[in-house]
């Protein structure tokens, strides 16, 4: 039962990073806007926390800022292919570019250093009940806080007036502008959202997952919360168990060595990456499935009365 319960733990902390950040991305896309500056933003999230809660002696301070960073970072991309009506493809990849440098000359000096830890928040009695206990009352508050906002999400996109409004903006802008929707300032916003997302995301693993800064550590998980949200069609709830079973796959590889099983390391290590492509595949080739979710507008520039 321990070990169970080590286990769904350990895939908890691989899964809670991909989680803030797709919920960040689905809620961008949703809103007509493709932003594959995902990883540029956890990176910059993950040195800018680090860096903060190791000169102040603050986690929480650290993520505060992470958020920060990564809005700010996120509002460079809005400016260019809102404002200026950019490529945003082209945009999000120089986004992602110019992130893994500026994150690279920031950790110079923290390399090697070891970080403030945010420690996880533990309910009494709760806590102590066996197996269930430690995995719903003695999780880190980004746990806490990942499904929480799986529920906001999910409330503000189906339920609420400026959840509708902001799907309307995603799956048609001319005629949301024609209604008087203010279609560039929900854009605007919900870029922000997202990067104040993946910001948090990229706090989480230099605060709780490693507690320690390392260039490019993100390693690639801003592509896979990118592959998240079209693996979950748009839908927040699929967005949880995808990043759940995604955390699975990470894990496993680390199980499978422990035990010995005669496979190449290499092979193990790329398990996470082979199941997104996996994943891209088989979604790709069910166009249906593809276009039920999809915005319309997604990718698309818009500029008023043009």
């Amino acid at each position: 039962m321990e070990t169970t319960a080590y286990i769904i733990l350990s895939v908890c902390a691989a899964a809670t990073p991909l989680l803030l950040a797709a919920l960040g991305e689905l809620v961008v896309e949703r809103s007509g806007v493709l932003n594959l500056g995902v990883e540029g933003m956890m990176i910059v999230g993950a040195v800018v926390a680090f860096g903060t809660a190791q000169v102040t002696g603050n986690a929480y301070l650290g993520l505060l800022a992470a958020v920060f960073a990564g809005a700010a970072f996120s509002l460079l991309f809005a400016f260019l292919t809102l404002t200026l009506a950019t490529n945003q493809v082209a945009t999000g990849l120089a986004l992602t570019i110019l992130g893994l440098g500026v994150s690279g000359i920031i950790g110079e000096d923290f390399v090697g250093q070891p970080g403030v830890k945010l420690t996880s928040i533990s309910i009494p009695y709760l806590s102590e009940i066996p197996m269930v206990g430690p995995l719903l009352f003695a999780q880190n508050p980004l746990v806490y806080l990942s499904w929480a906002l799986v529920a906001g999400v999910a409330w503000f996109l189906f339920r609420s007036r400026a959840g509708l409004t902001l799907r309307s903006v995603g799956d048609n802008h001319v005629s949301a502008h024609v209604l008087g929707i203010p279609v560039i300032r929900v854009r605007y916003l919900a870029v922000l959202f997202g990067g104040g997302c993946a910001g948090a995301g990229g706090a989480y693993l230099s605060l709780v997952y490693v507690s320690q800064w390392t260039e490019g550590m993100t390693a690639g998980r801003g592509w896979i919360a990118l592959a998240l949200v079209v693996f979950a069609s748009w839908r927040p709830l699929r967005v949880l168990a995808g990043a759940y079973l995604f955390g699975a796959v990470t894990i496993a590889q680390f199980h499978a060595q422990a035990l010995g099983i005669p496979i190449p390391a290499q092979f193990l290590t790329s398990l996470p990456y082979i199941a997104t492509i996996v994943v891209l595949v088989l979604i790709a080739s069910n166009r249906r499935l593809t276009m039920v979710n999809t915005p319309a507008s997604l990718g698309k520039p818009f500029v008023p009365d043009r």
